[in-house]
């Protein structure tokens, strides 16, 4: 699939403010999956300076500084790309990966330990551990029918709200409410996961849609990494397995590593409005 994007982000400060450097996290990935063919960046007050960097999960991120006082800031973003993945289960699993606990290799194990880690530090949410154990049982302890039972489950039994602002919530209570936004279904799919030793990142993208919806807004969804397949995408907002319908932006370990935008300015405390707007075409 071939789609033109174009995300504005709109900032309005109720008087004058001095940017602090500000972080950007808005270039698709360019990658097996898909394919960047044009990428535009425009920032309006135009920065003192800007400049990319790869952080250290591999994301393409760009810092923008500046020196003048502004009421507004205007981000936006035309990208022009092209999703190659059209079968998500186009891979063979290695023979120790096809059913679970999966018994990494010490060198595997290590590469892979931050993923493996609790999206809240302590011991795993028991709501969350209990799922995992549940699924696991039904699923032959298969290491492909346990994502995508549990991916199914989360999709058939939690309810979509839009919940623009805040935290991702954590998975127990997600899970006990059974509702969330695409953010929290995404903690929760990462913590049943880790749960059972798979390798877990947090994404934050665009998918395609509605044609016909008007108003879009960033996706969220989880990649889990599969020995022989690397890291596969599903998105349990909608259910699926990801292939050429979605457009992965950033993935970390930690989701405020995937804020679109991030930065301050002072003084602090000034009262500001955020308004975002994406609009997607397609063919």
């Amino acid at each position: 699939m071939l789609y033109h994007i174009v995300h504005i982000t709109d900032y309005n400060y109720q008087k004058n403010v001095s940017l602090r450097p500000h972080t950007i996290r808005l270039i698709p990935r360019n990658d097996a999956e898909q394919k960047v063919h044009k990428f535009s960046l425009e920032i309006d007050p135009k920065p003192t300076g800007i400049c990319y960097n790869s952080d250290l999960e591999g994301n393409v991120v760009l810092q923008a500084w500046f020196n003048e006082p502004t009421n507004f800031l205007r981000v936006e973003v035309s990208t022009e790309i092209e999703t190659l993945r059209k079968n998500p289960f186009d891979y063979l699993l290695e023979p120790f990966a096809l059913k679970l606990p999966i018994d990494y290799s010490t060198s595997l194990l290590t590469q892979l330990s931050p993923y493996l880690q609790r999206e809240y530090l302590g011991s795993i949410d028991p709501i969350a551990y209990q799922l995992a154990q549940e699924i696991l049982v039904v699923s032959d302890y298969q290491t492909s029918i346990f994502l995508n039972k549990l991916n199914q489950q989360i999709y058939d039994n939690c309810q979509y709200l839009i919940r623009e602002t805040g935290d991702p919530l954590p998975a127990g209570i997600t899970w006990k409410e059974k509702s969330g936004s695409c953010r929290d279904f995404a903690i929760l799919f990462m913590e049943v996961c880790r749960a059972v030793g798979l390798a877990a990142r947090f994404v934050s993208g665009y998918q395609e849609g509605d044609p016909d919806q008007i108003e879009r807004d960033l996706h969220a969804w989880v990649e889990v990494y599969l020995p022989g397949a690397g890291w596969r995408g599903y998105d349990p907002t909608h259910g699926l397995a990801v292939s050429d319908r979605h457009i992965p932006l950033v993935a970390s370990i930690f989701p405020s590593y995937t804020v679109p935008i991030s930065g301050s300015f002072s003084p602090p405390g000034t009262p500001f409005s955020m308004t975002p707007k994406i609009s997607i075409n397609w063919n």
